[in-house]
Order: C-alpha cells, then sequence, then structure tokens
C-alpha cells in the first residue's frame, strides 16, 4: 500500500507552494519499504542487483518464489493513469516474471487480467493473483499448456465468460533450453519448444480473435536471440526470430480490423526461465554482458506493453518489434 506525505516550499516570491509528494512504497511478503519521489533523478546502472548472484538450479519450470534474488515486479516508481481502464486482458506465462509485472501494472492502469500458467506453477500464480488484487482489480487463473490449442480456445472462452469481454492478448509464454550443438537438439526438444513458444502464439492469437474489436491489441514477446540468434539455443533463437515475423505479419493482416499488433524483444531479464535451465554457475553471472552489466528486472520491461496496450499511447503503432537491451544497440 502506499501513502503519501505532503512538504511544502518556498517560492521565489515568499509564497508557501506544495512539493511533490514522497510516495512510500511496501513490498509484499517482505515488507520492505521504498520511499522514492518523483523529483529524484536516479542511475539506472547500480538501482537494481548485480552479478555474481547466488549460484542456483531449479528443475523446470521454476519458481519465482525461490529465485534469489527475488526479481522486482511491483514498479513503485510507476503511476497508474487509467490508460487500461476497465479493459480485460489476457496474459499467457502471467504467474512470474515478465508476466508477472505486465499483470501488475495493467492493473494499475485499471484492468482485470486473467492469468495462463503451468500447473506446477500454481503457488507463483497465487502471488500474481494477490498483487493484482492488491491494485484494486480482479484476477482470474487459468492452469493449461499452451501447447494445445484446445486449451488456448478453452482460457479464452473462460476470460470472455468471468470477465465479459477481452481486449488485449499478450502472448508470453515460452521455453528454452540451452544445447551445446546441433547434434545434441533432439526432435522432442525442438517439438516442444516451437509447440510453446509459436504454435501457442498462434493458437492464442486465432482463438482470441472472434471476441477481439477494434481498439483492441496483441502483444507478442519476443527476444534478441531472434533478431542477433544464439549459438547454444538453436531452436528457441528459432521460434523467438518467427514470432518478430508472425507479429508482423499479423499486423499487416488485422490493420484493416483495427486491432494493433506488436512485439517486446528484450535482452536478459531475471526470471525463473533462467535458472530452470542453465548451471549454477551461469546463472551466477547472468546479465554482465550487457553495457549495463546486469539483466533487467521484471519491473523494467513491462512498461512497454502497456505502452503497446494503450490507446493514448501507441494507437498509430503496429507491426513493431520494440528491443530492451539494456545499451546493445546491434541489433536495436
Amino acid at each position: 500500500m502506499a501513502t503519501r506525505s505532503k512538504r511544502h516550499i518556498v517560492s521565489r516570491r515568499g509564497r508557501q507552494q506544495s512539493a511533490p509528494p514522497v510516495r512510500v512504497q511496501a513490498t509484499r511478503k517482505t515488507g520492505s519499504v521504498h520511499q522514492y519521489s518523483p523529483t529524484k533523478v536516479r542511475d539506472p546502472r547500480p538501482r537494481y542487483p548485480k552479478p555474481p548472484f547466488p549460484r542456483q538450479h531449479q528443475e523446470r519450470p521454476g519458481l519465482e518464489s525461490v529465485l534469489r534474488p527475488r526479481p522486482q515486479y511491483l514498479a513503485p516508481l510507476y503511476k497508474g493513469a487509467g490508460k487500461l481502464q476497465d479493459r480485460v486482458a489476457l496474459i499467457t506465462g502471467g504467474d512470474s516474471g515478465i508476466g508477472r509485472a505486465v499483470a501488475v501494472l495493467y492493473a494499475r492502469e485499471g484492468a482485470d487480467v486473467a492469468l495462463v500458467f503451468l500447473p506446477p506453477e500454481f503457488s507463483d500464480a497465487e502471488e500474481t493473483r494477490d498483487a493484482v488484487e492488491a491494485e484494486g482489480r480482479r484476477a482470474l487463473l487459468i492452469a493449461g499448456h499452451v501447447t494445445q490449442a484446445a486449451f488456448c480456445r478453452e482460457a479464452v472462452e473462460r476470460t470472455v465468460n468471468h470477465f465479459g469481454r477481452l481486449d488485449i492478448l499478450v502472448n508470453n509464454a515460452a521455453f528454452q533450453q540451452h544445447q551445446p550443438g546441433l547434434d545434441a537438439l533432439s526432435d522432442e526438444q525442438w517439438d516442444r519448444t516451437f509447440k510453446t513458444n509459436i504454435y501457442g502464439y498462434f493458437s492464442m492469437a486465432r482463438a482470441a480473435l472472434p471476441y477481439l474489436r477494434p481498439g483492441s491489441a496483441i502483444i507478442n514477446c519476443g527476444s534478441i536471440t531472434g533478431l542477433e540468434g544464439s549459438k547454444q539455443l538453436l531452436d528457441y533463437a528459432a521460434t523467438k526470430g518467427a514470432i518478430h515475423a508472425f507479429t508482423k505479419s499479423l499486423a499487416q493482416n488485422l490493420v484493416g480490423q483495427g486491432i494493433r499488433v506488436n512485439c517486446v524483444a528484450p535482452g536478459p531479464v531475471w526470471t525463473p526461465l533462467n535458472p530452470a535451465d542453465q548451471p549454477a554457475e551461469q546463472v551466477a553471472e547472468f546479465g554482465r554482458q550487457t553495457p549495463m552489466q546486469r539483466p533487467a528486472q521484471p519491473e523494467e520491461v513491462a512498461p512497454a506493453f502497456v505502452f503497446f496496450a494503450s490507446e493514448a499511447d501507441s494507437s498509430y503503432i503496429t507491426g513493431e518489434v520494440l528491443t530492451l537491451l539494456g545499451g546493445a544497440t546491434t541489433a536495436a
């Protein structure tokens, strides 16, 4: 919960004026408090945790609740402005990481949110639901696999039946697994990666389309690997490149219906996806290669999803791939 305290300053003419309020943001679970002022400018480089991180590895799909340090998603500097007031969003991979941070900011902007997640991630999804409800909005939890087209249809139908509408689809669910080379990449892994990362996006978009209307938005989550490639993520990078092309093609297809389609393509982000994929020693150095020498936190990426969902911000923008790379410019 946030509180405000009033301060006063004296102008050059001697009259008392109200100063910008100082907000106090309490983080859930830990109870720690952050104070910040809108007049204070901060260096973004040391603001968030940097490597080395604790060495850690998780079994798939990974839980945010046991990741250390905890990913930051509450975005205390972000002020809602009613940009998504009374809209309804469906977010895949909404239990943790980027999806959780997007859910919180959508709720802060006035939207109700349906969260799609894998059954083992239920405890993370409950924490996200609590965070959405703390913003004064409703959340619907839907467990299942986006690899199954029938489930994608079910998720959309449950969302519409529960909230009465659907305005925003965020395709964010992903699977990745590093392999040293092509000979180590099995048919099963190739299929699972494509079924999750691109078939799932296609199936969710197709299921949602009958309920979307002019002014609706589809936002896909791409990756820097889809632009630059990745020698140990051959399948994952291929799906992310496909997502970028799918975004541009679908945007062309739907612009005549007044539905915008865009993509956010981040670099390294501190989420459970990474310790569930990489060895502990690599997790400890995650994100160091960026110019900011750290990974992004989910709350730093989520405003881009608000931007693409908001008519106030991006009504003339469709078919774009927005890179968030911590200072890298090669693929931007």
